[in-house]
């Protein structure tokens, strides 16, 4: 029997455990991936303390890139030695959502190395839980992408979080040459939608962020886009109950934001934020906020404002930023700011969720 090393998570654990456990062997139309970039993201930790992880132990990861190196029964020879990224997205294929570029929407919704979130039998996902931080990963060949060769591996592990962006900027539906506001600017998200606004007809950006300090180091980002800040902790310690933002906001765009792309995790921003929007402006909200929304729906109507709340992206949405890595027209290796062996996983994760440096996206490189 071949071991590998990989990480695997256990029931009732805070901590990743490093172990050696048997390379998987593709089954029937399966291929192995040798795993050449895993990314992290700060949700992964999250959603294994909520139990949404429901097959353990297993090894996360749900952000892969690498060389297809064995293929099962039936799967197309032709694809071994192919570079390929992973779309994590498991669904059933053939329902309403899934035949309509809406397959996160899916009852058998789930991603490989992460969690569950259909309410189906979740078939797919009792087989292909386990994800991309290791050596080698097992997944059913109509779930790999090629990799461009003008995109490596660790960009293309991030695939998924620009697509994410993309998702969102897509959903703004902001009109050519419109205003769009992207909170929580300074991290993942953010720094990914910043860096593709200007493919979804943005000709302004107003970035809300934490510290002046962190949304200077974002300012390159945004390329030729005209591009204003509002640092939180300068709005004062009340912000969150005298509307500061709001106000702020409306300084800078008197008549209002077209679009607002919204990645705060909870507080006061998100509302403050929809009450800056111009009329028939639109908030796409990814943040997963448990704050109330203070406005009245007469307020909503009158203002003829959209709230659009999203998660995940689709096959489509991948492949649009694939396009745009593969042609030059946008580089993603400028947003890796951290890279880690598996062994440091760990301590990847305490740097990502302690937010103690800036960490764009970070990647493990087994």
């Amino acid at each position: 029997m071949t071991l590998m090393t990989a990480v695997r998570a256990h029931r009732g654990e805070e901590k990743l455990r490093l172990e050696r456990i048997p390379v998987p062997e593709p089954g029937p139309g399966d291929v192995l991936v040798q795993v050449a970039a895993a990314g992290l993201a700060p949700s992964m930790m999250k959603l294994l303390a909520r139990g949404a992880f429901t097959h353990l132990p297993t090894t996360p990861g749900h952000e892969i890139a690498g060389t297809v190196v064995a293929v099962g029964e039936g799967a197309a020879a032709s694809l071994t030695r192919r570079r390929v990224r992973v779309p994590p997205m498991l669904s059933c294929r053939s329902c309403v959502y899934c035949r309509t570029d809406r397959e996160q929407m899916c009852a058998e919704t789930a991603m490989i190395g992460h969690a569950a979130f259909g309410t189906g039998p979740l078939r797919l996902y009792a087989e292909y839980h386990d994800g991309g931080l290791a050596e080698f990963v097992r997944v059913p060949q109509w779930l790999i992408d090629p990799l461009p060769d003008a995109v490596s591996f660790e960009g293309g592990a991030k695939v998924h979080d620009l697509a994410n962006a993309g998702r969102a900027l897509k959903c703004a539906a902001l009109p050519l040459g419109g205003t769009l506001v992207v909170t929580a600017a300074t991290g993942t998200m953010g720094v990914s939608t910043v860096k593709l606004a200007r493919f979804f007809g943005a000709a302004r950006l107003v970035r809300v962020g934490r510290s002046a300090g962190r949304l200077a180091d974002v300012r390159a980002l945004a390329g030729p886009l005209p591009a204003d800040t509002i640092a939180l902790g300068e709005l004062g310690e009340d912000w969150e109950t005298t509307g500061a933002l709001t106000r702020r906001l409306h300084e800078l765009v008197p008549r209002g934001a077209d679009a607002a792309v919204d990645f705060l995790p909870g507080g006061a921003g998100t509302g403050q934020t929809a009450a800056a929007l111009a009329t028939g402006g639109t908030l796409v909200h990814m943040g997963g906020s448990h704050a109330p929304f203070p406005f009245p729906m007469r307020e909503v109507m009158h203002a003829c404002w959209r709230f659009i709340g999203t998660r995940a992206c689709t096959r489509v949405d991948t492949a649009a930023v694939l396009d745009l890595l593969g042609s030059g027209a946008l580089r993603a290796d400028e947003l890796i700011t951290h890279r880690f062996p598996l062994a440091e996983v760990n301590e990847a994760v305490r740097l990502m969720l302690g937010r103690d440096e800036p960490m764009w996206m970070g990647v493990v490189t087994p």
